[in-house]
């Protein structure tokens, strides 16, 4: 057995962090070995283009997956809702962590700040900033009347632009803030009835390459199985859906006991339309049920949502 693993990462703050998580939780689980995190570029770190123009689909991921690929890690870590459901036939997921909060969060500038803070009480005509299809049509659909301002870069550099005024509030995963330390920070979570997250949002998903029986075997002990089973769910709908982080879809399922609830969601990038629907089983049944919610959703209208905006 080798006793030697590289962690591939991207490398801002909070995807290092990720990366020296799991690397410490490696390490208290394997103190015999040796463990390095590695940064690699992602074209969705260097490009500062909107997603929407360089594409959503892997711009994160692509790179980390071929430096897998060519043997330079021997570990990818990942938030999950950054990763293509269907993943090049020799690599494979060979974990997901305890998924951290799943919300989406609101987080006003101080000037807004409230005592009771909350999406319906931002003042008319507020500027948020989004550069989530997603975030945009389920908020555009509960107030219509926001200004949505495309918003990118790591989460310090969101928050400094906030801080200068760029922007009235702000919406963004509550993991990666919790993550980071930056709790505080969050003014309100959004309910994933009023805002229905990502896929896999609040995961991290820990890839190796299918043949490394070495990596996957000591990797497979940080897996949540709750966690995996849900989201296992939520990436079967998205993929029958046939869409990735540039749509406006989001899903979001919960284990309890043996039982699977999973729900799904597919706007119109205006959010005047929404289609929604759920799903509850067998949690051993969980890639089905999401293929089957997937398949709800089409039947519901969402194909035609989809051939609107491919």
């Amino acid at each position: 057995m080798k006793d030697t693993f590289i962690i591939g990462s991207r490398g801002s703050k909070l995807a290092l962090t990720q990366a020296e998580w799991v690397k410490a939780k490696l390490l208290l689980l394997n103190p015999a070995v040796k463990i390095t995190v590695e940064i690699v570029k992602t074209s969705g770190d260097v490009k500062t283009e909107p997603l929407s123009v360089i594409g959503g689909g892997g711009v994160f991921t692509k790179e980390l997956e071929e430096a897998l690929l060519d043997k330079r890690v021997d570990i990818a870590v990942h938030s999950l809702k950054d990763l293509p459901t269907i993943l090049p036939e020799s690599l494979a997921i060979a974990a997901i962590c305890e998924r951290e909060d799943a919300r989406d969060a609101l987080v006003l500038s101080r000037e807004l700040d409230t005592d009771r803070p909350s999406l319906e009480a931002l003042p008319i005509h507020a500027v948020v900033g989004t550069s989530s299809p997603r975030r945009l049509a389920q908020l555009k659909h509960i107030r219509g009347d926001v200004i949505i301002k495309d918003l990118r870069g790591n989460v310090d550099t969101r928050l400094r632009k906030l801080d200068e005024g760029h922007y009235d509030a702000l919406i963004l995963a509550s993991a990666g803030l919790r993550r980071l330390g930056l709790a505080h920070r969050i003014s309100a979570p959004i309910s994933t009835e009023k805002m229905m997250p990502a896929v896999g949002q609040g995961a991290i998903g820990i890839e190796t390459r299918a043949d490394d029986d070495d990596c996957q075997r000591i990797v497979r002990e940080l897996n949540h199985d709750p966690t995996r089973l849900a989201c296992i769910a939520e990436r079967a709908m998205l993929r029958e859906l046939g869409g990735g982080c540039q749509l406006p879809i989001a899903g979001h399922a919960v284990a309890v006991y043996d039982e699977l609830r999973i729900d799904g969601l597919i706007a119109a990038q205006d959010g005047k339309e929404i289609i929604r629907d759920h799903l509850i089983g067998r949690l051993d049944d969980a890639e089905m049920l999401g293929s089957q919610l997937g398949q709800q959703l089409l039947r519901a209208g969402a194909n035609r949502l989809l051939a609107n905006q491919s």
